[in-house]
Order: C-alpha cells, then structure tokens, then sequence
C-alpha cells in the first residue's frame, strides 16, 4: 500500500487532520454551549461558542491544534521536491478522486497538495497544450477529437471497466481520438465547466491537425459540467463551440438527483433541535459539486451570494442545450422492464429516468430531446453505463457520421 503514497499526500493528510481535529472542537463546543443553555428539546439552538473558562478552553485547542499543524506542514513541505517524481497508481488515482468529490472546494481553499487540478489527459498522463507537444504525445491525432467527461468522486482512468473503455473502442470503431478530462469534482459545476471551456480551446487552437469534429461524452456530473462549458464557451465567444457537432450524455441528472435533496432534508431535520444542530455540521462538510447535485446546477447565479445548504424555493435557472448541436441522453433502470414502479422511483440507483433524459415534469426545464435521441437501459445501474456492450453500441451508433 505504501508504494502507492507521495510525501504531497502524507502533507495533504496531516493538514486534513489538522482541520478536522479544529471542526470536531468547535462541534463539541457547540453541542456543550447548547446544552448548558437547557432549552427545550425545539427551542432556538445556537451556533455560538461558549464562554468563560469553556469558551478558553476550546480556543486554547484550536490554537495549539493550528500551531502543531503548522509545524509538521513546513517539515512536510520540505520533503516534497525529494518525492514528487513518484509515480501514481490507478489505486492513489480513485483514492484522491473520491476525497476530491466529497472535500474538493475545501482541498482547493487551503491550497491542500491533494486538491487535483483541471487537466486533459491521456492515459494518466496530463498533455501539454501546445501544437509541437500534442503531435508528439498523439503522433496518430486524428481530424475527430472527443472528449470523455467523468462523474462525481471520479477520474479520467476510471473509463475503463471491465476492460472497456468507451473512447478506445471508439477510437478503433470510428476514427475518433479521444481525450479525458481530469478535474476536482467538488468544486461547483460552473467552475468546472468555465474551466473545461478554456481548456477545450486551448486544446483545439494547439490540435496537430484540422479539425473536422469535435464530440463529447460525458458520464453522470460530467454532462452538467459539460452543459456548463458550452453555456460559458458561447459567453466567452469560443471558437471550438463551431467544431461540436454531437453531445452524449450518460445518467446525467440535469434536473437533479434524490440522493442530495435527501441530504438536504437531514440537514433541515438535524438543524431543528439545540441537541442535534451541532452535528447538522457533519452533513455540510459535503462539496459544493455535491450540493449543485440537489437540483443540477449548472451556472455560477445558482449559488451565488447564498447559503447553499439552506432549502430555496427559486429554480435554478433553465439553460437550454447548446444550439446546432446533436444531443443525446442514455438512462439506466435497474428495473429489467418498462413500466415497473422500481423504474418510476430507483432509475439507476442514483439519478431517476426522467432526470437522466432531460424530463421535468413541471415542463419549465424540460431540454426537449427528441425521443430519438433518447435511450433506456434496462437492468443495469449507474455504473454499468460505463462498459455494457449495449451501452456502447448506442453510443457508436449515434457518433458515426449521418446519424
């Protein structure tokens, strides 16, 4: 296990340490404060921190907490330059990803080494936006470039499943040349999809070659941040929004996911009563990528100057599919029919068939996707999007020319 660690993680770790030891004073001292108040089981709870030789207390524990932890960073961040040729693995890979999904906008605030930065990829490895750098590290770049969008809490290796990878078959089926986004996936969505639009048109000012197509993939959060760079590629006036020809999005929850709106309600629940609001902290250590998730989020308006954990009634703001352009939505039931309330309610264990397929039943956002352009699988989950062969053959269908 320890072949797979850099000294940048054991530095990002110890900082993780550090805040949470700090999280978990002030969390007690909350609980502790409202208790010494005994009001009743639903009165007012408090946020406040405690007074007196308490209050001292806890400020003392955060203090020297902060001071150790600055220690043990500096004598981290000197061992760095020492380690930080070390390869990866695909085992460090998922790990970071997953921590990036749940903490990543708090990894990125603190400057943490094991924030991960906005990259495109191949193969793991990040490519240098440049003509004569991209023409060396593809010496076989095609004219068709499509770019693969991952999920929440994962990365660009994570393609490959049950040794398929979607954008290698397609490579050898269609003539694609396919690229891979690797990005924080708890940052919020418009961040990422600002920054995906810069980097896609860095990558097609520096492409080897003409480009005749460019086609995008994108698997659960990774269609919002998707929609997000075509939305803010059109404000900036991008050229490479001339080059997209074909959108495919694969249990993208465009109208939100249960799960969040779940999350939230515990949080309204846990914030209700003096005795539980402290622990109402645990449920928003969670990402700003998941929270956008409640409702799919997709421009910065939607968060903007508000508390994002707080129950709004305003919707988000309807961004329609990015014109003339061909879009596509695969869903997932884990329902082997149609029909079956399990389809109705569970869709692919985590994002519904409506909102996989761009359906809002209050007809306000709804994206209008053709029903040719819509596709169901039936008997397979969220995950399964990724590597079913029936999966695929939708997918290659709809990408080959004149479809």
């Amino acid at each position: 296990m320890t072949r797979h660690i850099r000294s940048a993680d054991i530095r990002g770790v110890s900082r993780l340490v550090v805040d949470a030891t700090i999280g978990l004073a002030s969390l007690v001292e909350t609980m502790h404060h409202n208790i010494l108040r005994t009001p009743g089981i639903l009165g007012k709870p408090t946020q406040q921190p405690a007074r007196g030789i308490t209050g001292f207390v806890y400020k003392s524990i955060r203090g020297v907490t902060r001071l150790v932890g600055g220690s043990i960073d500096a004598i981290l961040g000197r061992l760095v330059p020492f380690f930080s040729g070390a390869a990866s693995s695909q085992e460090r890979e998922a790990v970071l990803a997953a921590l990036n999904g749940v903490l990543g906008d708090h990894l990125q605030a603190g400057a943490n080494p094991l924030a991960i930065a906005m990259q495109l990829r191949r193969g793991g490895q990040a490519l240098e936006l440049n003509r004569a750098a991209l023409a060396a590290a593809i010496p076989a770049a095609t004219g068709k470039v499509l770019l693969l969008v991952h999920g929440l809490c994962m990365n660009d290796l994570q393609w490959r499943r049950n040794e398929h990878d979607h954008g290698a078959a397609l490579a050898a089926d269609a003539g694609f040349t396919p690229i891979y986004l690797h990005y924080n996936s708890g940052l919020h969505i418009s961040t990422n999809g600002r920054a995906f639009a810069d980097q896609i048109e860095a990558l097609l000012r520096a492409w080897p070659v003409h480009v005749d197509e460019l086609a995008i993939l994108a698997h659960s959060m990774g269609g919002l941040v998707a929609r997000s760079a075509c939305h803010y590629g059109e404000l900036a006036r991008h050229d490479w929004l001339r080059h997209l020809r074909k959108l495919v999005f694969l249990g993208t929850p465009h109208h939100g996911a249960a799960l969040e709106r779940g999350g939230n309600w515990v949080d309204l629940l846990l914030d209700a009563s003096p005795y539980t609001t402290a622990f109402a902290r645990l449920g928003k250590i969670r990402s700003a990528g998941i929270t956008d998730l409640r409702f799919g989020s997709v421009v910065d308006e939607d968060w903007g100057q508000r508390d994002r954990f707080v129950r709004s009634r305003k919707p988000c703001r309807v961004v329609p599919l990015p014109a003339h352009v061909n879009c596509y939505a695969i869903a997932a039931s884990i329902a082997n029919r149609r029909g079956k309330l399990s389809e109705r309610l569970l869709g692919d264990g985590l994002v519904s068939v409506a909102s996989a397929l761009g359906e809002d039943p209050s007809g306000r956002g709804n994206l209008a996707l053709p029903k040719r352009r819509q596709w169901i699988g039936y008997g397979m989950n969220h995950m399964d999007l990724l590597d079913r062969s029936e999966v695929y053959a939708r997918i290659r269908r709809w990408l080959q020319p004149g479809s």
